[in-house]
């Protein structure tokens, strides 16, 4: 089993700047991909930022030139550095880790969540 401990979410000004943090724990063999994704009340999911087990990084039109993904890999963390933030940056922000358990097997877990609001 995997955890995952999301922090850094809050409240922030139009302009500011939010860091969120995401450490993956338990039976890891090793992690293919960790990502963040958003979701507003009442939408789907969105991908925001994606990182690979070697560095390859993918965005959200939305957020290209404000975010920046990275991760640490020998704690298994990934991070999301969010900067000039947006008030439609509000909504609730979710980590998610692709984890292989046993060689060719992966499972995907999902962060509980982490409120960012942005005021204007």
């Amino acid at each position: 089993q995997v955890q995952l401990a999301e922090s850094g979410g809050g409240l922030a000004q139009a302009g500011g700047s939010l860091r969120l943090s995401c450490a993956a724990s338990g039976t890891i063999l090793s992690i293919a991909v960790m990502a963040w994704y958003r979701q507003a009340p009442g939408k789907q999911r969105e991908l925001v930022a994606r990182i690979t087990s070697n560095g390859i990084t993918t965005y959200a039109d939305s957020v290209k030139g404000r975010f920046t993904i990275s991760k640490d890999s020998a704690s298994n963390t990934v991070y999301l550095q969010m900067n000039s933030l947006k008030p439609e940056d509000t909504v609730v922000y979710y980590c998610y880790v692709e984890v292989a358990v046993r060689p060719g097997i992966n499972f995907a877990y999902w962060g509980q969540g982490t409120q960012v609001t942005v005021s204007s």
